[in-house]
């Protein structure tokens, strides 16, 4: 089936010289006859919104085992990003399935490129014909060895014949795709993201297993760190979504948190917050018709995440609870972050989630949750979800997303600045007339600072400082948060040297506790 989008768009045969032939996964390529139709349709679907998403207009040729593309501009890049995608090849030459002319135009199209090196030729062919793909090989391999040699092993040069039936296309590079299946094929799920390395991976790898999602967030750090998630998201719905159009559901869990430290035991805040997660997630899958709960939790990383405290957690959602990191390490998550495109802004991203006071429970019993999840009140949860934000991420515009005057670029003259670092932080660096204000205290007792300043604040990553910022400028202070956390602001101490202040040793002003 040929689909053209455009009239004015070429219309000559396809596969031609600068198409690029598509390879199914095995996964497809093994099922029955009506599921393996279905699953290539929706390739083809994605494949579409994929080089539309990025300017390109294209025709899509679909074969029983291959996808061919004409596009007007390069598209490697977005298609190396298309779930279900064993591999792909840009085509540089074509012909008639009959030898002597697959011998004829593989030696102009390679001869050059061979003489000289070690090559090989590798040769496939589909439908009946005179000839097997033993002997492409050898004919061209013959024709192509005058100055060059052949090494099947290592070569430094692969001239590639694929027949199917009665054309012959000639490629030389075998680009991997990214594999899975078909975005959309296996339904829909809601994944829990907190802008982290866990659950950004956790998401990637359902939507390769072919399962499409929206995402909850559950907010404990104001508007900033929303920014900060919704730029997660960002990425993978705009990189690795294509064919579903995403959205994600941000609430405000502050009153949830307050709620559950009053009814639950301190050793048990991590796990009641979880349950309180799950169940939010739940409702909004109720309401999207999703099958599925998606977490980033590993076994044995953080204290919720043992065993026995998964355990105690799960009956928090009637619906499957799925993990796909379950049985991997943190070094694992974070290189396949790197791939994903996350890395960057997961590694900007703190920790908001650790609310427990206490020493965490280890080993819960899922009736002593019970029995202190008794006394919680349900309607908390009901008007976070009520007041939430939607967000269509596929055409989310980052720059008109609140949160953004929260930060600050430069320090004007006058300014008070305030690190809410440690104290031994600190002492090891900070900008010169700095006052330690640490985070903690900061965050409930910023009314005893006078209203008549302007205030710079900084972090570690410029993010705990921006949610104090936020709650400062709510309250009618003008505050902002550095932008880029501790190093930026190094970077800018370093361009004025006369600023730099390192391991002074003093408290400046009076410390928050």
């Amino acid at each position: 089936m040929i689909e053209q989008p455009s009239d004015q768009f070429p219309t000559g045969r396809l596969p031609a010289p600068g198409d690029v032939m598509l390879r199914l996964t095995g996964e497809i390529t093994t099922k029955g006859r009506r599921t393996r139709s279905r699953f290539q349709k929706q390739l083809a679907d994605n494949v579409r919104d994929s080089l539309e998403s990025s300017g390109a207009s294209c025709r899509i040729r679909s074969d029983w085992s291959r996808l061919y593309v004409r596009a007007d501009v390069p598209v490697e890049d977005p298609l190396s990003r298309v779930f279900g995608i064993s591999s792909f090849s840009v085509v540089e030459a074509e012909c008639r399935a009959d030898l002597d002319e697959i011998v004829k135009v593989g030696r102009a199209t390679f001869t050059d490129r061979v003489r000289g090196k070690r090559f090989a030729v590798r040769a496939r062919r589909a439908g009946r014909h005179s000839f097997n793909s033993q002997d492409v090989k050898r004919e061209l391999g013959t024709a192509l060895l005058e100055g060059a040699s052949v090494d099947l092993t290592d070569p430094e040069v692969e001239a590639c014949v694929e027949v199917r039936d009665d054309r012959a296309l000639f490629y030389s590079g075998r680009p991997a795709g990214s594999g899975g299946l078909p975005l959309g094929v296996e339904g829909r799920a809601v994944c829990l993201l907190s802008g982290g390395f866990d659950s950004a991976v956790a998401a990637w790898m359902m939507l390769r297993r072919g399962v499409a999602l929206d995402y909850v967030f559950c907010n404990l750090g104001g508007d900033a760190y929303q920014r900060m998630v919704l730029e997660v998201a960002s990425v993978l719905a705009d990189r690795w979504s294509y064919g579903t159009r995403p959205t994600l559901l941000s609430l405000d869990f502050d009153p949830v948190v307050v709620e559950l430290r009053r009814a639950f035991r301190p050793s048990f805040h991590q796990l009641a917050l979880k349950r309180e997660m799950y169940r939010a997630a739940a409702e909004v899958a109720r309401r999207l018709g999703a099958d599925a709960i998606i977490t980033g939790e590993a076994v044995g990383q953080v204290s919720s995440q043992t065993l026995a405290n998964l355990r105690a957690i799960d009956d928090a959602s009637e619906l499957p609870v799925l993990r796909p990191l379950v049985g991997m390490d943190k070094e694992e998550i974070i290189s396949r972050s790197r791939h994903i495109g996350t890395y960057e802004l997961s590694s900007r991203v703190r920790e908001y989630c650790a609310i427990s006071t206490g020493r965490p429970a280890t080993a819960a019993s899922p009736e002593a949750v019970l029995r202190d999840e008794a006394g919680l009140n349900p309607r908390v949860l009901e008007t976070s979800l009520a007041g939430a934000r939607l967000y269509d991420l596929r055409t989310l515009d980052l720059s008109r997303i609140a949160g953004e005057s929260v930060f600050a670029g430069a320090i004007p003259s006058g300014a008070v600045v305030l690190d809410t670092r440690s104290r031994e932080s600190y002492r090891n660096w900070h900008w010169q007339g700095a006052e330690n204000c640490q985070y903690p205290g900061l965050l409930t007792e910023f009314s005893r600072l006078s209203r008549d300043q302007t205030y710079i604040l900084y972090c570690e990553f410029g993010l705990k400082s921006a949610r104090v910022a936020e709650l400062m400028q709510r309250a009618g202070y003008e505050a902002y948060s550095f932008l880029g956390g501790v190093k930026a602001l190094r970077r800018l101490s370093r361009s004025s040297p006369e600023l730099e202040h390192v391991g002074s040793g003093q408290i400046g002003g009076d410390e928050v506790e």
